[in-house]
């Protein structure tokens, strides 16, 4: 079996690296982490929805026939080692499929693969992130999954994997986003969870005068600037403005003349003038690190930092609130992270379907995997038995309907060859390399890239 999975270091804390994962079956809790619409409002995941009947196993696996199935996972930063826990969950119920495994990074690889695989045929499954379906779905390259597997999964993630009315993803996980912070550190000092830009500023001058850095930050990574950009341009742009994207296409709006969008961008300087000056050497673990050791106040960050987080220190206690934005109504952001596509073209349709059978029905599975990710599952019934600090404040915000999905702006500008090209102009803007204007010029300049249809 080829198996390429990335590493990463483990400091102290096993670190992170990048992933996309299967499943298995079994059984298992209750739903946990309220999920958002890709409109505006969150929806908190019913409770009460029933769990199908049990389904008969497809018959390609079920009369033995050994099958390898080819896999591209791209991956994100945590999820490095969920190939074996599928591999392991599939032998059990399926010993006669094999998974043939070719793990890249989803930052900087997994589109540029994609690209390679659509010239000499894509493997029978795809694991990438929720918005990537609206891309190769209007391509005609994905196949649309069967409701056998879908309706294990809560409805509220659904939507986002759905083009044209027909589902072509299964998500697996989600994640949150927003500000992480030192909920001690916040007591001790009494700081007020900000809600305006003036508030934070305010505990960005304490932080100063007291010696504590405001933020940690990692922008070594392009994909970070990219991820907290999209933070910035959800809450300043899109919740006011949700089909800004098509205005940019139809030449109605620019990052150079909208002074919302110029806001969003330039949030990047704020973090990058109240961090320490190593931001562009400091890896993301060792950027946790501080967090939990107390050198930083706040990180803009996801659930992703998590992980890191609780392996450094399982007591270390911390919340999390959106990054304010210029009018004070933002919200925190809803990320349907793994999902599971499909070959339109597959030759091996039945051994597929038995993949996303374990996928979707394996609920110790499922809590494997979200209890080493620190993520919240989107299969129904499915409880972790990890303890995330923020969680309560997730709730809060989804009870008040201040929670946002994030694929509403990522479907108006895509990732692949946008977003993390905007991101690397906006690191070498930042770094004094070109100018605030250049940057703005240069998002503009892209503009056929910047949809996936």
């Amino acid at each position: 079996m080829k198996k390429k999975a990335l590493s990463l270091l483990l400091c102290s804390a096993m670190t992170v690296s990048m992933l996309t994962g299967c499943g298995g079956s079994g059984d298992g809790g209750a739903a946990q982490a309220p999920a958002a619409d890709t409109t505006e409002e969150a929806e908190t995941p019913a409770a009460a929805e029933e769990e199908p009947a049990e389904e008969e196993a497809p018959a390609a696996a079920a009369d033995g026939e050994e099958v390898t199935l080819t896999v591209l996972a791209g991956q994100s930063t945590t999820d490095a080692g969920i190939e074996d826990m599928i591999d392991a969950a599939l032998a059990e119920k399926y010993p006669n499929i094999t998974l043939e495994w070719e793990c890249t990074g989803w930052d900087g690889e997994f589109h540029p693969k994609m690209q390679q695989y659509m010239q000499s045929g894509l493997p029978d499954i795809i694991i990438g992130k929720a918005q990537d379906v609206n891309t190769y779905a209007s391509q005609g390259l994905l196949g649309e999954i069967d409701a056998t597997y879908l309706d294990r999964g809560l409805d509220a993630a659904r939507e986002n994997v759905t083009f044209d009315g027909k589902t072509y993803g299964l998500v697996y996980n989600a994640l949150y986003q927003g500000v992480y912070y030192n909920k001690a550190m916040f007591a001790e000092n009494g700081w007020e969870v900000p809600t305006t830009q003036a508030e934070l500023q305010a505990i960005i001058d304490d932080c100063n005068a007291k010696g504590i850095v405001p933020f940690a930050s990692h922008m070594v990574d392009t994909w970070s600037i990219g991820n907290v950009t999209m933070q910035f341009m959800m809450n300043d742009v899109f919740n006011n403005t949700p089909d800004w994207g098509d205005q940019f296409r139809e030449g109605k709006v620019s990052f150079s003349e909208d002074q919302a969008a110029q806001t969003a961008y330039s949030y990047n300087k704020l973090i990058f003038d109240n961090t320490y000056p190593e931001t562009f050497s400091t890896e993301q673990t060792d950027c946790d690190a501080r967090m939990v050791l107390g050198e930083a106040a706040m990180k803009v960050s996801g659930s992703w930092s998590i992980q890191n987080f609780l392996d450094i220190d399982e007591s270390f206690d911390f919340g999390i609130f959106p990054f304010p934005n210029q009018t004070g109504d933002s919200k925190l952001i809803f990320e349907p992270n793994i999902a599971i596509m499909t070959s339109a073209e597959t030759e091996h349709q039945d051994a597929v379907n038995c993949v996303l059978d374990v996928l979707s029905g394996d609920k110790d599975l499922a809590v494997e995997i979200v209890d080493f990710t620190k993520t919240a599952s989107m299969l129904k019934d499915v409880t972790p038995t990890y303890t995330n600090p923020s969680q309560a404040d997730i709730d809060a915000y989804a009870a008040k309907g201040m929670i946002v999905d994030v694929t509403l702006g990522n479907n108006q500008l895509v990732w692949g060859g946008f977003q993390e090209e905007n991101a690397a102009d906006i690191a070498a803007y930042l770094q004094g390399d070109i100018s605030f204007e250049d940057c703005l010029a240069a998002s503009d300049a892209r503009v056929d890239s910047s949809s996936a249809q």
